[in-house]
């Protein structure tokens, strides 16, 4: 393995938070795949924005507007130019991958017909679930879902046998937010479109961990949340190609996504603005663009051969406890450890970790179906980040011992 070439002592500088105690106790955030930690850098782009420069976008003639919007439209073009798009007329600021994802299902309503068939895979976030559900609902198609099996991976050959020319939509996570399983979709992609379908990816847990390249992967869609790699919460981002965005109708109705509009008749802008309406988080895009600043200066070849290192350790230590037992054991995933003890309820063991100061999260991560294939109520999920050290998965190992210890 690769060795890291990060000096993760001084990154972890960079993050305020991290210096904070909880519940007398030296913070341990393991946490990190609900929603990242800000590094100064980040915040200090928030503050510059309110205190120097607050103002709305587009179409304002004065200094403070026009310098918003010039940074604004720079941090579009930074998350472009990240992910490899063609243009930055097909990156959409959203409140985030949620909404992203119901963009494009509310836009898909006027596209499908009853009998069509969309796909989704078994291990998807309820985002990922539920607006293709009332989708279906609304139009008559049909919701089809892609096996996995037990180690949390799909079944790629069940796959390939669903499709046919029914199918108009595959919907899939690149990486598992429950498992860290990370998916093959540039063999998802290539086959969905060999049938004529289109494809949506949830990036958000991929994010942190990979660089994607759109343009190479030929993607439809993509979607992404700004807290998941060092962002603010509340912003992130849809891109799509441009000949699909151009076919699905406005999200919302209201100013900026306007050409012209009249009592008899409204004329719509030209993408991006087609799908923004109102005034957006521009604070947010611009720290957004600020992150992923941070980020590519680390460099995410870095980040993943480190996080590959603290992912290796923590299994290893932790299938150590006797009764442990790991849910999602792909060969390709990233820094998530989803774990039970045989005979103790995860929140039980999450509420013991809080008070030693480790913050995982506990619970069905909002995957029910993953927990229902696994037949159990939840895990307990540790999920690891650039900024954690092996000291503090040492930590959550002691933690976990004591808490199996108090509850058996």
């Amino acid at each position: 393995m690769t060795q890291t070439t990060i000096d993760v002592l001084k990154i972890r500088e960079d993050f305020p938070i991290l210096n904070r105690e909880v519940n007398g106790k030296p913070l341990v955030y393991l946490d990190n795949a609900a929603t990242s930690q800000t590094p100064i850098q980040v915040i200090n782009a928030i503050v510059d924005y309110y205190s120097n420069y607050n103002a709305n976008i587009h179409r304002g003639v004065h200094a403070l507007s026009q310098e918003a919007t010039d940074k604004y439209e720079a941090a579009r073009e930074k998350i472009r130019a990240h992910y490899n798009a063609s243009e930055s007329k097909e990156i959409i600021f959203t409140s985030g991958t949620t909404h992203s994802i119901n963009l494009v299902a509310n836009g898909f309503s006027s596209l499908l017909n009853k009998g069509d068939e969309v796909l989704v895979t078994a291990m998807e976030h309820h985002s990922n679930i539920v607006p293709w559900q009332m989708l279906c609902e609304r139009t008559g198609a049909h919701l089809k879902v892609i096996p996995m099996n037990l180690d949390g991976v799909l079944v790629m050959d069940a796959y390939h046998d669903l499709l046919s020319d029914k199918t108009k939509l595959v919907f899939c996570n690149h990486v598992s937010n429950a498992l860290g399983t990370v998916n093959p979709i540039a063999e998802i992609i290539e086959a969905a479109h060999s049938v004529g379908a289109a494809v949506l990816v949830d990036g958000a847990q991929a994010a942190p961990h990979i660089k994607a390249d759109f343009q190479r992967l030929d993607v439809d869609f993509y979607t992404v949340s700004a807290h998941k790699i060092c962002g603010p919460t509340g912003v992130g981002m849809l891109y799509g190609k441009k000949e699909w965005l151009q076919k699905l109708p406005p999200y919302q109705g209201g100013g900026e996504m306007i050409a012209e509009v009249t009592f008899e008749k409204t004329t719509y802008a030209d993408l991006p603005h087609k799908f923004e309406a109102g005034t957006p988080n521009i604070c947010g895009g611009i720290a957004f663009g600020a992150a992923l600043d941070y980020m590519n200066s680390i460099g995410f070849d870095n980040i993943a051969n480190y996080e590959a290192e603290l992912l290796t350790y923590a299994t290893k230590q932790l299938l150590t406890i006797e009764g442990l037992k790991i849910y999602g054991i792909a060969k390709e995933k990233t820094g998530v450890i989803s774990f039970n003890i045989e005979g103790v309820h995860p929140y039980d063991i999450g509420t013991i970790l809080d008070k030693l100061g480790i913050a995982v999260r506990t619970g069905h991560h909002c995957a029910q179906p993953i927990m229902d294939f696994f037949k159990i109520p939840g895990t307990v999920r540790a999920s690891f980040s650039f900024y954690n050290t092996k000291e503090e998965i040492d930590s959550l190992v002691s933690g976990v011992k004591r808490a199996a210890q108090m509850l058996l």
